[in-house]
C-alpha cells in the first residue's frame, strides 16, 4: 500500500511539473521525485492528449475541421500553460542567435522571445493544426492522445540519453530530472507506445518515425551547439516530435477527411 500511494505521489509529480492542472500539496517534498517521475510523462501526456482530443470533438460539433483543430490545439496549450511552447521558443531563439554555447545558453534562459522564436512557435502551431485537420474525427482524437504521449517518451529518451548542458543551479525550472534508470525507461516505454492500441498500427508506426526524425534533428544540434539538453531542448524536442508525428500521419492520406 505504501509503494502504490508512492508511485502515485511521482505521477502527481509528473502532472505538476508537465501541466497546470491542480493536484495536492506534497508533504515532506524530495526533489529526487522528480527524477523518479518521470517515467510517468508519456502517461501524462496521454491525459493532455486526452483533454485536446474532448476538445476536438467539441468544438468539431460547432464549426469545420481548421477551427476546431485549432480549438484543439488551444487546448492543450491551456493545459499545461504553454510550457513545451515556451522551451521550443526558447531553443530557436537560442539556437538559431547565438554564436557561442555560452551565448546560446544565455539567450534561452531570456525570458523574451526573439525573431527566431517567435516565428518558429507561429510555424509549430500552424503545422499542427493544418495537419490535425487533414484528419477525419476519430483519427484525429487518437492521432493526438498518440502524440502527446509518444512525444513525452522522446523527452524521457533525450534524459536518458543526452548530458545536461546547463547551469543547475542557474535552471528556470527548479527541480530538474537529470536521470532515468533502464527500470524506469522501460516503463515510459511502455506508456508511450500503449497508446498505439488506440489508433492503427502501421499509421502509429509511421508517426512514430516521423515524429522521432523530427525530434533526433533537434537533439543532435543541441549535442552539437551546447553540449546536450537543458529543460528548454526538452520542450522543443516535445513539440517537433508531436508536429513530426502528425505530419507523418497526414503525408498517408489514410485518413483525410472525405
Amino acid at each position: 500500500m505504501i509503494q502504490v500511494r508512492h508511485e502515485l505521489t511521482l505521477f502527481l509529480v509528473a502532472v505538476q511539473f508537465l501541466t497546470r492542472i491542480p493536484v495536492p500539496s506534497f508533504e515532506n517534498f524530495e526533489t529526487v521525485w522528480l527524477d523518479r517521475a518521470a517515467k510517468y510523462f508519456p502517461l501524462v501526456g496521454a491525459g493532455v492528449g486526452a483533454i485536446s482530443a474532448l476538445a476536438l470533438w467539441a468544438a468539431s460539433q460547432l464549426w469545420p475541421p481548421l477551427i476546431a483543430a485549432l480549438v484543439a490545439v488551444a487546448a492543450g496549450m491551456i493545459a499545461t500553460g504553454c510550457f513545451h511552447e515556451d522551451g521550443l521558443a526558447d531553443t530557436a531563439d537560442g539556437l538559431g542567435g547565438g554564436q557561442t554555447t555560452a551565448r546560446r545558453l544565455e539567450i534561452m534562459k531570456d525570458s523574451r522571445i526573439g525573431t527566431y522564436g517567435a516565428a518558429t512557435l507561429m510555424l509549430a502551431l500552424a503545422l499542427k493544426a493544418a495537419a490535425l485537420a487533414q484528419l477525419d474525427l476519430l483519427s484525429g482524437m487518437s492521432a493526438l492522445i498518440a502524440a502527446h504521449a509518444s512525444a513525452r517518451l522522446a523527452t524521457v529518451v533525450a534524459l536518458a540519453s543526452l548530458p545536461y548542458a546547463g547551469d543547475v543551479d542557474a535552471a528556470k525550472v527548479k527541480p530538474l530530472a537529470t536521470g532515468v534508470t533502464s527500470s524506469e525507461f522501460g516503463v515510459a516505454l511502455g506508456l508511450g507506445i500503449a497508446p498505439a492500441l488506440l489508433t492503427d498500427p502501421a499509421c502509429f508506426m509511421v508517426g512514430l518515425i516521423g515524429g522521432a526524425i523530427a525530434a533526433l534533428m533537434v537533439a543532435l544540434q543541441a549535442r552539437r551547439l551546447i553540449g546536450g539538453y537543458t529543460g528548454d531542448i526538452l520542450g522543443a524536442i516535445e513539440q517537433v516530435f508531436e508536429i513530426g508525428f502528425l505530419l507523418a500521419i497526414t503525408a498517408g492520406g489514410l485518413h483525410y477527411h472525405g
